[in-house]
């Protein structure tokens, strides 16, 4: 079952890095706080071509690297942390993107943040003998 997990949690990540660089580049620019372009010497685009390309590698690691799962995987989880302020960012300032146009729907998505950083770390968990 975890490796189930595992390999379609490295899929997802895969897909969601890959609309950053393509399909979904526009909108994920919308996500990202004005105080990470403020702070650091990149744009919004850069940022988004930035985290695509992690997202890529981070999924890729997942399978690729067995023997380093549960390195991926904290690492995997501590992204999920990582990006957890631009989903807030939106909720806040009520930004639309990816069908999320209404409070209910952006705040919604705050509590699937937590269920990406737990699958992250129980995928990549030995298993029990």
């Amino acid at each position: 079952m975890k490796t189930f997990a595992r390999w379609t949690l490295a899929g997802a990540m895969v897909f969601a890095g890959l609309s950053h660089l393509f399909w979904a580049r526009k909108e994920f620019q919308t996500q990202v706080p004005d105080l990470v372009t403020d702070v650091l010497p990149i744009d919004k685009d850069g940022v988004v071509v930035a985290s695509g390309a992690v997202e890529m590698m981070l999924g890729a690691a997942l399978v690729a690297l067995p023997k380093e799962r549960r390195r991926v995987g904290a690492i995997l989880a501590a992204f999920f942390i990582a990006i957890f302020p631009g989903n807030i960012g939106q909720a806040l300032g009520e930004k639309e993107g990816f069908q999320l146009d209404s409070p209910q729907k952006r705040w919604g998505r705050l509590l699937f943040q937590p269920v990406l950083v737990a699958w992250a770390l129980w995928s990549t968990s030995p298993a029990k003998r």
